[in-house]
């Protein structure tokens, strides 16, 4: 994620055609029924802490969106389904 000077940043697939920032229920609807999981899949890898900085629980977050982004995802047709990230400046 070398993206300057943004504020927060959001995983997406490909296909969803909803913001995460701007319409995150739906969002969050549409990754559900295909199956996606992307906000389980992603809490399931990070290891966050109230014990960390808050430097350090970004890297981690960090390290985890790059490893989702590079397995990508599979449709329930089992077609393969890039991720992608959004920015909000």
């Amino acid at each position: 994620m070398k993206q300057k000077d943004y504020k927060e940043v959001r995983l997406t697939t490909e296909d969803n055609p909803y913001d995460p920032f701007d319409d995150w229920y739906n969002w969050n609807c549409f990754d559900l029924k295909e199956g996606y999981n992307t906000c389980a899949r992603l809490a399931s890898i990070t290891n966050t802490s109230d014990q960390l900085s808050d430097e350090e629980n970004k890297k981690i977050i960090e390290e985890a969106i790059n490893s989702i982004i590079r397995l990508g995802a599979f449709s329930k047709e089992g077609k393969f389904i890039e991720y992608k990230l959004v920015y909000k400046y």
